[in-house]
């Protein structure tokens, strides 16, 4: 039997917990057209696929582990978004594991713990400095996140758009991105600096181990990855921030009230009124098309990081450790500074760059949505297992805030000027940045997509979408049906 390490012994709990319901036996992670089969032969089909695979390239036995339905998605569920202890994401939140877990991997392993498959002893690594990397991490791609997000709006906000909801492509991308990397064991493979000694040592403890084993290991690479500052700052910093959940219930709610703005229309032109029939039918758009496409967009990411196994590279650690960490910290830290330079010289209302007010407003706001949603995700989201408290919270919280922004902007009555233009950039700011990257759909979908009870799924995801579009119909329906939107200066 192969001797396993400090950091597979610590997880050994969650694979054990892997294997006891019976009724997830039969999950497909590969082929199943249907997200729900359950059909022995495909998984028996993907085993030998799978195993073909491992002979040749030397990966590891691909496990199939509860809750997801697909199993591509399955390790999606716990990988990142979603994880009983540690949401996101990362999912949920890929936040840090255990104490006690993480003392181990921070410090050096002791000499009797090596495997056959470790060439040496795992490097010491700071605490403080891994802190310090990964706040560095989230605020960069918190900023990078938010930025791509405004790009993709830009870009599919058009006249003659088929969808008049312009956040559901970034949606969508955030969250295809988050199921690669929550899918993917190739890029994060060597860990804290863990690397076979060599192919045939490598091949041979694969094959001297039990699926219990397998499993065992296969968790701990889990928990293990959500630690990594890199891996935290792409899935809960790009793919968190490239997302909005906010901005989705938004658009939710001026469905409902037939205020959606329409790419075909001019600024200021009045909207047709309808009856209440369609605006339920619009309402129902948004959401079904949002929710389909972002949790079929977290499907097609981990298919994608399965399909490319044997090509995926892996990030040297020494090289991320020595080289990449380091140099996030300034320029982290550098680019949200210029940010807030640059936000003291706003451009003129006048000037044909207006969209710079609203992404550098947008810029400065989001690394603090980012580090709430964060933080908040590591201490509430292990409260109750199948219901993300931390996800929830932040979620709804920027629901709150963006209604409350939104009706700042459209009041009428506000006067006139460079303050007000200026604060009607501050507030899209806020919107965008702040609360865009406080709430998040990919962490959400992945959540969904992870719970174990397919009621309990149904239930959060239900609770989060009504209590949002209820704080959203107090907030901003107070407003419109007493004074009216007015159209905003900087609209």
């Amino acid at each position: 039997m192969v001797r396993h390490s400090a950091s597979d012994r610590i997880d050994a709990p969650a694979a054990n917990h892997v294997q006891q319901d019976p009724r997830d036996s039969h999950l497909t992670e590969a082929t199943a057209p249907d997200p729900v089969a359950r059909i022995s032969s495909q998984r028996s089909q993907w085993d030998a696929a799978y195993s073909s695979v491992e002979k040749e390239t030397g990966e590891e036995t691909r496990v199939h582990d509860r809750r997801s339905p697909t199993a591509a998605i399955t390790s999606a569920a716990s990988d990142d978004d979603y994880d009983p202890a540690l949401t996101e994401t990362t999912a949920p939140q890929p936040v840090a594991a255990t104490a006690s877990q993480r003392q181990q991997w921070y410090s050096r392993r002791p000499a009797e713990d090596t495997t056959p498959v470790d060439s040496a002893p795992a490097p010491s690594v700071s605490k403080r400095a891994t802190q310090l990397y990964t706040i560095s991490y989230l605020v960069f791609f918190s900023i990078f996140g938010t930025l791509a997000r405004l790009g993709l709006q830009a870009l599919t906000f058009y006249t003659g758009a088929p969808v008049v909801t312009g956040v559901i492509w970034a949606n969508v991308t955030g969250s295809f991105v988050m199921g690669f990397l929550i899918e993917d064991r190739k890029l994060f493979q060597q860990e804290w600096g863990h690397s076979p000694t060599s192919p045939s040592q490598h091949a041979a403890s694969r094959k001297s181990e039990t699926k219990h084993d397998a499993a065992q290991r296969i968790q701990s690479h889990k928990a293990v990855k959500k630690t990594i500052p890199l891996y935290i700052g792409l899935t809960t910093g790009f793919c968190g921030c490239c997302t909005s959940f906010s901005s989705f219930l938004r658009d939710v709610f001026l469905a409902l009230a037939n205020q959606l703005p329409d790419p075909s229309l001019p600024p200021g032109t009045g909207i047709a009124p309808r009856n209440g029939g369609y605006s339920v039918m619009a309402l129902l758009a948004v959401i079904v098309l949002t929710v389909s496409l972002s949790v079929s967009a977290l499907i097609v990411g981990a298919h994608l990081a399965v399909g490319l196994v044997r090509v995926t590279p892996t990030i040297p650690f020494t090289w991320t450790r020595r080289v990449v960490d380091r140099l996030m910290v300034p320029l982290a830290w550098g680019c949200w500074l210029g940010a807030v330079l640059l936000a003291i010289w706003p451009p003129d209302r006048h000037a044909a760059d207006t969209w710079r007010g609203r992404a550098v407003f947008a810029v400065v706001f989001a690394p603090a949505g980012c580090l709430i949603r964060y933080y908040l995700s590591m201490v509430l989201n292990g409260r109750v297992p199948w219901f993300p408290l931390g996800t929830f919270a932040v979620n709804m919280l920027g629901v709150a805030v963006e209604g409350l922004c939104y009706d700042l902007q459209h009041v009428s009555g506000l006067g006139a000027g460079v303050g007000a233009w200026t604060g009607c950039q501050v507030l899209q700011g806020m919107m965008d940045g702040f609360c865009g990257s406080l709430t998040t759909v990919s962490t959400w979908v992945a959540e969904l997509n992870g719970v174990a009870r397919r009621r309990q799924a149904y239930f959060y995801g239900t609770v989060s979408v009504g209590v949002g579009l209820g704080l959203l119909v107090v907030i901003m329906g107070s407003l419109l049906w007493t004074r009216g939107f007015d159209e905003p200066m900087c609209g």
